[in-house]
Formats: structure tokens, sequence, C-alpha cells
């Protein structure tokens, strides 16, 4: 669905996005993570037809965005993490006027309004006038005008900008039904609503692609320490020292007493590997209750924090 190869673009000199290369599969929902600055924004305004690119080659659909622009941008619906809406419009007019300029009309624009008013959860607001309406209102207006010429592709820049936590967990059930008819490029700074929702994450810093795998592979890559989190009943002085002398724990701390006969610990574990059946083995042994055993494993964040030091490492050295 997206094929870019060598994607540069430059800015006075700056380049804010710098020969990059990644695919999406048709059906896919990928999440594209990086800080302010990194160049997700330019690469989604050059896929959707926005803006050019300084070089390189990007294909949407089979249509080569530079040298066939307009098919290119029918294909895909782009919802800028600011949306440009006509304001002084109310929410069904300026569907339907939106709908329109995509070339819908007459039955069938006014049932796909319908629809995506009823998708992205608007139908209550259909009469407002947009400008008196919250921020995620606003944001779901334009999440509405992005789906409602049924594109292949949706490139959504921040689309949970603004919403509470219901619409936020009501936007990311709407994303996996959408994947049935749409593939995604999503980019957001909630790294818990990729985990969640995204099958593959390329992650970018500095113009420069630093990973494209899955949430779980990179989080398994990582050379941070997994912890595990303990709740047992013992009234042995060694329990800590016991549990840190297991195989594969950096260091084991314990919590202050909080006045019950339970007490928690958290390991921290060498990556990759898991210590659960250990520490039932040792409580087994020493008669210790567990009332809880579970193992935190490394987040997103984890993942780009570890890789953007890495690459700025390398660049330090270069």
């Amino acid at each position: 669905m997206i094929d870019v190869e060598n994607l540069s673009k430059h800015y006075a000199g700056r380049k804010a996005v710098d020969g990059i290369s990644f695919r999406v599969e048709p059906g896919e929902i990928v999440g594209f993570l990086g800080p302010n600055g990194a160049g997700k924004t330019t690469t989604m305004r050059i896929l959707s037809g926005f803006m050019p690119a300084t070089s390189g080659r990007a294909v949407v659909a089979g249509f080569d965005v530079f040298r066939q622009s307009l098919e290119a941008r029918r294909v895909v619906g782009y919802m800028p993490e600011m949306a440009p809406l006509y304001v002084d419009m109310k929410v069904k007019e300026y569907l339907r006027f939106r709908a329109e300029l995509k070339g819908l009309g007459g039955s069938r624009m006014r049932k796909r309004v319908g629809e995506v008013m009823e998708l992205t959860g608007i139908t209550d607001v259909r009469r407002r006038v947009i400008d008196n309406l919250s921020k995620g209102y606003r944001q779901r207006v334009a999440l509405a005008d992005a789906l409602v010429h049924e594109p292949k592709l949706l490139i959504l820049d921040e689309p949970t900008n603004g919403l509470d936590p219901v619409q936020i967990r009501q936007v990311r059930e709407l994303l996996r039904e959408l994947r049935n008819k749409h593939t995604v490029l999503l980019s957001t700074h909630i790294l818990q609503e990729v985990e969640q929702t995204c099958d593959r994450v390329v992650m970018i810093h500095r113009g420069r692609i630093l990973a494209n795998d899955t949430p779980a592979n990179l989080a398994s890559q990582l050379h941070t320490a997994t912890l595990v989190r303990i709740e047992l009943e013992s009234k042995d002085e060694k329990a800590a020292a016991k549990l840190e002398s297991l195989t594969g724990v950096r260091k084991c701390t314990e919590d202050a007493a909080n006045g019950t006969p339970w007490r928690h610990f958290t390991l921290r574990v060498e990556p990759a590997q898991d210590v659960r059946e250990a520490v039932q083995a040792v409580a087994a042994k020493e008669g210790w209750n567990v009332r809880e055993l579970h193992r935190e494993l490394p987040t997103l964040e984890d993942v780009f924090v570890e890789l953007a030091s890495q690459a700025d490492a390398m660049k330090a050295v270069n």
C-alpha cells in the first residue's frame, strides 16, 4: 500500500527527512513514532500530496505520489494534527461540502456522511457550528472528513490529540474496525495506543529510521532489564538476598513496610530472562506464600529511548 525508497526533504540546509525507506502492506495498522522534529509530519505530508520531496520515491496504492499526484490523493484520507476545519459551518454541512469536493454526490454522499458521523460519534452534534465544539469533537469531525470518501489508505497525525480517555478508547476500537477496509499509518505520542493498536512500528529520529518491527519484537531485542514484581508473606530476613541470588537477577529491592505481613519485592532481571519459575521454586522451598508474581516487559518508550541514545552516541563518534 505504501512503498517509500530513499525519501528526503531538506529545508534551508536542514535535513527534515534523510533518505528513509519503508513499506506498509495492505490492511496493516502501522505506528509512526518519533519526537517532535523527527520528520514524522513531513513524511506524512509528502505521502498525502501536501508537499513535494527533495529526492526519493513514494508510491501509494500503486500510484507515484509525485508523478500521479491526483490519483494518489484520491485513495488517501489525511487527517493532519491541526485540522483546518471551516469553523463557521455546521458539522453535517461541512462534511457534505467535503464529500462533494472528494467526488461524492446525491444519495451516495448523504448516506456516506451519515455513516462517518455514526462511526466517529458526532451524530449528536451534526447541527452544531464547528466553532462551538470542543477540541475533542473537532478532532472527530476531522477524522470523519478523512474517512468520508472511503480511502484505501488513512494517514492520521495525532488523531487522539485532545480527546478524553473514553474518546481515546473509542478511536482505538474504531481503528481496529477500519483495518478490514483501510490501511492505516498512525502518528501518536501515546505509546500505549501503538502497543494496543498497531501491527508494526516505524521509529524515526532526526530524519532517519531507527527501527521497523512489531512492538513485541522490538521489546525483546532491548538491552534494558525487565522487572518482576513479587508480593509474598514471609518473616525471612534474608528473603531479598535469596531472590537476588537467582540466576539472571541483577538486583532485588524491597518496598517499605506497609503494616501487613505481605512484603513487596522488585527484581531487575537480565534482558530476555524470565525468572518467575525460579521464584516460585525458591518460595516453595522456603515456605513463602506468594500472592502476586508478574513480569513487566520493556515498553515502546524504553525501546525508543535506548535506540535514540545509541544513534546519538554513534553520531557523536562519527
